[in-house]
């Protein structure tokens, strides 16, 4: 396929910064196409069509990954090259966040109206910390055992489907986006408004505002599915290949519990940062 081919496995973990042309090139094609062809369901498609895009690629990563299970005994040396497949996630989801939030942004309202209906629906159900002591963590509370849940789900699809998770992340990346877009799109509309005719400096500082807003939590979140995804995948691959009791699916067990832990903290730090931090900044 010729999507699959544009950047290979390898070259990913030692340049992850480039995946984030694979990511936006997949979200765009997934976007124009569902638009095309499926244009009353588009919100839903394009984010079908960008998985579909992105597993092939995610599938090679998770089987290189689980391979390196078998090369080597050493935990600190696994979890270090499991980094570099993480951040190739990383970069993905990036670009995928970034095309649908310039998208949401640059098309017409009617367009976006319908590309992203059921985003807008998802952002429209949050409902907001109050800044009340309890009130705050109470949402703490929903929110790490949301994450939680969709942690889960990100290992079961995993599992069940090899590199299935990609389909939850490609869904947040287009959330994401569209909670960036509407804030970037806002701001510009209220500082036309008030200003006349936008600089590029005004540019500049309602795209970073928007941008920065759903980072500083956004991206230790979606880290945590990529590492549940990963987890997922290795032990779904290591089941194929090797029996159940062997030595070397023990250790890869092991390894898979060390990223399951690794993604709980992460999950916790996002909802900490989502909560209390986030809101101190904006």
């Amino acid at each position: 396929m010729v999507l699959e081919s544009l950047i290979t496995p390898s070259v990913a973990e030692k340049h992850p910064s480039r995946m984030i042309l694979l990511g936006f090139v997949y979200a765009t094609l997934g976007l124009f196409l569902a638009l095309m062809v499926f244009k009353t369901y588009a919100s839903m498609v394009m984010v079908f069509l960008t998985t579909m895009a992105a597993v092939p690629f995610m599938y090679q990563i998770i089987n290189m990954e689980e391979e390196k299970d078998l090369q080597a005994e050493e935990e600190v040396w696994l979890l270090k090259e499991h980094g570099k497949a993480l951040m190739a996630f990383i970069w993905l989801f990036i670009g995928m966040t970034l095309a649908f939030g310039l998208f949401y942004v640059v098309l017409s309202p009617e367009t976006v109206s319908i590309a992203f209906k059921s985003q807008s629906d998802t952002i429209m159900a949050i409902n907001p910390a109050t800044g009340n002591a309890s009130a705050e963590y109470a949402h703490f509370t929903r929110i790490f055992l949301n994450n939680v849940r969709v942690l889960v789900f990100c290992i079961l699809f995993s599992f069940l489907y090899g590199s299935g998770a990609i389909f939850i992340l490609a869904w947040n990346a287009s959330v994401i986006g569209t909670a960036m877009g509407n804030v970037i799109r806002q701001g510009l509309a209220e500082a036309a408004a008030e200003v006349g005719a936008l600089g590029a400096s005004h540019y500049f500082a309602v795209i970073s505002y928007g941008l920065f807003k759903y980072s500083i939590h956004g991206i230790p979140e979606i880290l945590a599915y990529f590492t549940a995804g990963l987890a997922g995948g290795i032990i779904s691959i290591a089941a194929i290949r090797h029996d159940f009791g062997t030595r070397k699916f023990e250790h890869i067990l092991l390894d898979s519990a060390d990223l399951l832990l690794l993604a709980l903290a992460l999950t916790f730090i996002a909802g900490v940062l989502e909560v209390w931090v986030t809101p101190l900044i904006f």
